[in-house]
This record gives C-alpha cells, sequence and structure tokens, in this order.
C-alpha cells in the first residue's frame, strides 16, 4: 500500500436548489427511526439529478491499444487488461482541466438538484482520497488532489445536494468479486479464496463506505450499483453500516434484498407510475463514461420529454455525463444541459415539488439500452433524427399535478390549436401556457364534457409546451 495523508474533515452542508434548507441534513442520532419519508424529502423535491461516470478509463476514449471498444467504464474487463497494465493507466491520469466549480454550476444551472459521482466503479480505483486503500486519485495519480472535495465543498456552496456512487459487487482489484467467473477478475486472479466477497465488503467496502460517509460532510445517497454475490445478510450490515454514520443518508435498491430505499431504472422509463420511490438514469449518448467514437447524442427534445415522462410517472431523472480524461464534459453534453436549464427555468413550476396525475401513464415503456445476460448491449437509436428509430420521440402529452394546478405537457401541436383532454373532470379556473410572457387566460370549453382549451399562435416549444390548469 503506498504512503498516505489523512485529509482534514470539512463539513459540508448540501443545500438543492430552490427547495432544501439546512435542516434537511442536520446531525441525528435518531437512526431509521426518523422514518423513510422524512429521508426521502429532499430527494422528492429536487427531482433531477446529474449522474458523472469518470474514472482511468475516461484516459483512453473507450480504446485499447488502438482497438475501438463498447463498454466504456468496463474496459478493463472487456479488453482483460492485467490490474498491472491497468495500474500503470492510472498512475498517468492528470485531468488538469477539471473544475468543480465548473461542473456544479453546469448542474445548478441546468436545474440539477443533485450530484451523484462516481466514487469508485468495478476497475476497484477510488475517485477520491481513500486513507483505506492508496489505489486512488490523489496517492496513485499524477494529479494528486481528491476531485471529491472540491465537488463536496463547491456543492456547499452552490447548493447541490452530493451523492456518491459504489460499485458494490463487482471490483477488479480483488480476488473473486464477485463470486464466480462471469464477471470477476479471472485473468489475474484464477483461484480466488471461497471467502472473498465477505473479505472484500470487511477489508473494502466498509472502510471506504465510512471514508465517503466521514470525509465529505453530509452525503444525499449511496448509489450502490451490481449488488452481485450480496446476501441478506450483508445488504443488512450494509443498511446498518450506513445509517450508523450518516442516519439521513438514502440508500438506492442495489444494496441488494430489497433494503433500498428507492429503485433504479437503467437506460428505460417504466409504463406506469410506482408504488416505491423510483429513480431513472439515462445517458445523453449510448455511453457512461467518456467515448471519443460515439456521437449518438439524444436531442434536446428527446431529453426534455424524457424528464417529463418520469415526472409524469412520479420518478426522479439522473441524466448522465463522461468527462474527459483531462476533465472535460464534452460540449454536446453541456449543449444539451444547458437547453435542459433553458425549459426549467420557463416550466420548472410544472416538475418541480408536482406529483404523478390520475392522468398519467401515457406513452407506455421506453428502453433506450438492453442489457443482455453475457454482458453485451443493445444501444437503441434515441433520437428523432435516426432513420432507423427503435426508441421514438415521446408524442401526445402528460400532466404532473399539485394541489391547486393540472400541468399539462404538449408534445404536439394541434393542427386547429384546440387542445382535448378527455379525463380531465377538474373545475377549471383558468388555463395559461408557462411560456407565455404575457400569462394570457386561455379560451376553455367543454364539449360533450370534454375539456378544450384553444392556445394562442404565437407561442409554442418544440420541445414540450406546459399548459398550466388552474384548479377552482
Amino acid at each position: 500500500m503506498l504512503p498516505h495523508r489523512l485529509r482534514p474533515f470539512v463539513m459540508a452542508l448540501p443545500l438543492a436548489t430552490l427547495f432544501l434548507t439546512p435542516s434537511t441534513f442536520a446531525a441525528s442520532d435518531d437512526g431509521e427511526s426518523a422514518g423513510q419519508a422524512q429521508r426521502l424529502q429532499w430527494f422528492q423535491k429536487a427531482r433531477l439529478g446529474l449522474f458523472i461516470h469518470w474514472g482511468p478509463y475516461s484516459i483512453t476514449g473507450c480504446e485499447w491499444k488502438g482497438v475501438t471498444g463498447k463498454r466504456d467504464a468496463h474496459m478493463m474487463q472487456e479488453f482483460r487488461i492485467p490490474l498491472a497494465d491497468y495500474k500503470q493507466l492510472a498512475a498517468t491520469f492528470n485531468p488538469v482541466k477539471f473544475s468543480a466549480a465548473d461542473w456544479v454550476k453546469l448542474a445548478r444551472d441546468s436545474g440539477l438538484g443533485y450530484i451523484v459521482y462516481v466514487a469508485k466503479h468495478h476497475d476497484g480505483f477510488a475517485m477520491y482520497d481513500s486513507p483505506s486503500s492508496g489505489y486512488d486519485m490523489v496517492d496513485a495519480t499524477v494529479f494528486g488532489r481528491d476531485p471529491l472535495r472540491e465537488i463536496a465543498d463547491e456543492c456547499r456552496r452552490q447548493g447541490v445536494v452530493l451523492c456518491v456512487y459504489y460499485s458494490l459487487g463487482r471490483d477488479w482489484t480483488v480476488p473473486g468479486v464477485p463470486a464466480g467467473k462471469r464477471r470477476c477478475n479471472d485473468w489475474d486472479f484464477p483461484n480466488p479464496p471461497p471467502t472473498a466477497v465477505d473479505d472484500y465488503l470487511e477489508t473494502k467496502a466498509k472502510p471506504q463506505l465510512r471514508e465517503l460517509l466521514t470525509q465529505y460532510g453530509p452525503i444525499g445517497a449511496i448509489w450502490f450499483d451490481t449488488p452481485e454475490g450480496i446476501t441478506p445478510a450483508h445488504s443488512r450490515a450494509l443498511r446498518t453500516h450506513i445509517l450508523a454514520l450518516q442516519p439521513k443518508c438514502l440508500i438506492n435498491a442495489r444494496v441488494g434484498n430489497g433494503l433500498g430505499d428507492y429503485d433504479i431504472h437503467e437506460q428505460k422509463i417504466p409504463a406506469e407510475s410506482l408504488h416505491r420511490h423510483w429513480e431513472a438514469c439515462l445517458t445523453i449518448n449510448d455511453r457512461w463514461a467518456y467515448d471519443k467514437n460515439n456521437h449518438n447524442w439524444k436531442s434536446p427534445a428527446m431529453i426534455v420529454r424524457s424528464l417529463i415522462d418520469v415526472a409524469s410517472k412520479g420518478g426522479n431523472f439522473l441524466i448522465n455525463v463522461g468527462p474527459t480524461g483531462e476533465g472535460i464534459i464534452p460540449a454536446p453534453s453541456v449543449e444539451r444541459l444547458h437547453a435542459v436549464g433553458a425549459w426549467l427555468k420557463v416550466n420548472g413550476e410544472s416538475i418541480y415539488g408536482t406529483s404523478a396525475s390520475a392522468l398519467s401513464g401515457q406513452g407506455g415503456e421506453m428502453v433506450f439500452q438492453e442489457i443482455h445476460h453475457d454482458g453485451t448491449e443493445k444501444n437503441l437509436a434515441p433520437d428523432s433524427s435516426s432513420p432507423n428509430l427503435e426508441v421514438p420521440l415521446p408524442r401526445g402529452w402528460r400532466s404532473t399535478r399539485t394541489n391547486g394546478a393540472l400541468y399539462i405537457h404538449l408534445f404536439d401541436r394541434p393542427s386547429d390549436d384546440t387542445v382535448t383532454l378527455p379525463g380531465v373532470t377538474d373545475e377549471v379556473a383558468t388555463a395559461t401556457l408557462l411560456a407565455d410572457p404575457q400569462h394570457r387566460a386561455l379560451p376553455l370549453r367543454r364539449e360533450a364534457g370534454v375539456l378544450c382549451v384553444t392556445l394562442p399562435p404565437d407561442v409554442w416549444d418544440e420541445r414540450a409546451t406546459v399548459l398550466k390548469l388552474e384548479l377552482r
């Protein structure tokens, strides 16, 4: 293990844009007695987050020895790279253009209330200062800085909640994790011990979770991934471990065995509202991490309509970026996030603080990527510009609501400028378009019991136009 310098603990109090208050993460010793509903309040209010996949794999842009890969953050396994060679790659990591202030500002300006930072992916490399390991950004690279410390400080300054991703059941620096030879590092460790998973949890996972929960101030959620080989006893022990350190911290469903606080839908949006809290996580192109050869970018309309579809079904929306090895978030990602932010600046009240309405659920399931049992993937064309479209741009309309209003998100403008809304039985006082700077009241009428609203000719947003129905 390399020599290590323990960083001083600095409390960070993240306050998500628009909604969160200091009491959200106030210190508590009441364990789970605070109740799951209370712990989920910030998550429900924030609604939108930024996922950041960044690691030594980002240096190569999804290539290894001249061969283009397909598995980005999984490249160590895809190319069966010996750990010694991968460590040499990690040692060259020098993201001199990284700016935590710019990354957090991008999230905030885009209307995203939380960040999920990949602290350790399947490659086992800690993207922070890990006292228990030394195989980390501070001790094992020429960069020698702790990006998570800088991001945590900026989240506190700019009012964004910090969450951390941790690969739970896969670690290719450890023999036999996960158990069996399907997805573990069997090229370096062909004969792992039978106690591999238990040993890994006690000697690496739990110590690193302690570091993440004590070195960076309040953490909104631990975003686990790949609970392969994780038993119910493991999941319970991990949950106890986390909540003993930070009682208000959420834990996603990938802690395993039904013990998470909210579900994850990766690269897909379910067909209808769910009873449990849930989050959909999507990429902006086809990759999680930086791939210099993948330019299949989702259009701003696809991203905006996807987040609306998620909100209309009561979920959270987590959109991913893959920074380069230099620490730059690719320009197409930035442009699309700015487009999302511009739309939310006008229409955010139809997303934040709303819930699914009884009218939601149109459009069915949306699947952007299929992941097969053998580890291969099929990326489905996500953009309306594709001539072989498998994931069509959402059409029709979706709805969200608050106690006093119903929001109708219109994806297609009717040819006669009359919106018909079957199923809207509420008594409507006024109708306006959020994008109308004059806030003109629109003509309302009912025909055979169906609410009809006439749109003005001069206001329309091709991404989504929001009709606000104020209820009596």
